[in-house]
């Protein structure tokens, strides 16, 4: 249990929008085919080699610590809501588990569902090779986004850069999957004024800061092309199970 966890799975969220669904379960237990999304994310997590992943935990904390996981996967949690009261959105909560987590980690929803996405061993030492602060992983946008998150610029060498685009830049847009790859220091001074554990239960979004470091060329994306959902209504859990 003292080895640093290279996973964290975002499972503090309400799930207002699935409401009634989410009032006597947690959203990341909802199931999608038989099976529930935060079991979907695990599996895949370990065979891409995981082998402690940290969840953070609000709502219904109990429920999601009772459920099932796979063998051999050790299960560490950041109680937010037990600690602070409610959850602290995602920097906020990456910043409150940093002390667990290791150099380089993966971040992910527990809500999104993406069957097909590989966590891969490859991919992990290329970003701590790269010295960037971040890869994120980009899907087509949505109709629940059309206007999408982040740009993406080719670059000569190495992996494409995720660009923060103005309000009335032409160039396109994709939707950020929740999926990426992080380094410690982009939680740490000078890009993050949290103190690591966030002992004070600040809440913070993570897009700022993913923002900052883009407009110093330190965060590298890529374009998912696989099934990817955001499972944020009744309406597209039900789709998915169709």
């Amino acid at each position: 249990m003292s080895r640093p966890a290279t996973a964290m799975l975002l499972a503090a969220g309400r799930g207002e929008r699935m409401r009634p669904l989410t009032d006597s379960c947690p959203k990341p237990l909802l199931k999608v085919r038989g099976k529930p999304l935060l079991q979907w994310q695990l599996e895949a997590l370990q065979r891409g080699g995981c082998k402690q992943v940290l969840i953070n935990t609000d709502w219904l904390a109990e429920q999601i610590v009772q459920a099932a996981q796979p063998p051999g996967l050790t299960l560490r949690y950041s109680h937010e809501g037990h600690d602070f009261g409610g959850a602290l959105e995602t920097a906020g909560g990456i910043a409150r588990a940093l002390p667990l987590l290791d150099e380089v980690f993966w971040v992910l929803a527990a809500d999104v569902f993406t069957p097909g996405f590989e966590f891969s061993p490859s991919a992990l030492e290329r970003f701590t090779a790269s010295g960037q602060l971040a890869h994120l992983w980009l899907v087509p946008n949505p109709a629940h986004n059309p206007g999408g998150d982040f740009g993406l610029q080719a670059v000569s060498e190495g992996p494409a850069l995720a660009l923060n685009l103005a309000k009335d830049d032409p160039r396109p847009r994709h939707t950020f999957s929740t999926i990426g790859l992080y380094r410690r220091a982009l939680f740490e001074a000078p890009w993050c004024d949290i103190a690591a554990g966030n002992p004070q239960g600040i809440k913070a979004a993570l897009a700022p800061l993913l923002r900052r470091a883009m407009d110093s060329h330190q965060v590298s994306a890529e374009l998912y092309p696989g099934p990817w959902t955001d499972v944020g209504t009744p309406q597209r859990l039900a789709e998915l199970n169709a």
